[in-house]
């Protein structure tokens, strides 16, 4: 496999994130960004947004970045369908949970209610492996926290 140094310097962000160093990982995240937002692959831009939503703490500012993850997987499967490979469609499941869970926790009920349909419909593009299984199972936890998901 071909070196990326772009999903390396996420990564590096990402282990921040994880050892609860939030700001850090967003300030990292963020210069990541200043250097893919404008010509950037969008599959490293829809990988960092979405680490980067996750970062947030006012709640417009995540769905923000989850949008902004949503949109550059659409773009690498309307723009470059050669490269929309499982690998890209297999990332909607939790995109849309991500969104929904957001929208969800900022009352927008009837949104958040469409993104989990939606990520319903995209898991069939999950593997059946422990990370495919605690995706789905997270989509049915919201789904029944939802009046008629």
């Amino acid at each position: 496999m071909t070196p990326d140094p772009v999903l390396d310097q996420i990564s590096g962000a990402l282990a921040l994130f994880n050892a609860g160093r939030r700001a850090e990982a967003r300030d990292a995240f963020a210069e990541i960004w200043s250097g893919i937002a404008a010509e950037g692959d969008p599959f490293h831009q829809c990988v960092l947004s979405h680490y980067m939503a996750n970062a947030q703490d006012a709640p417009e500012t995540e769905l923000t970045w989850h949008r902004r993850a949503l949109s550059a997987a659409d773009s690498i499967v309307s723009e470059r369908p050669d490269v929309a490979s499982l690998s890209v469609l297999s990332l909607y499941p939790s995109l849309h949970l991500s969104l929904a869970d957001a929208l969800f926790r900022s009352g927008d009920i009837p949104t958040a209610s469409r993104h989990v349909h939606l990520a319903r419909q995209a898991s069939d593009a999950l593997t059946d492996d422990d990370n495919g299984r605690q995706v789905r199972d997270a989509i049915e936890r919201l789904a029944a926290r939802l009046p008629a998901a």
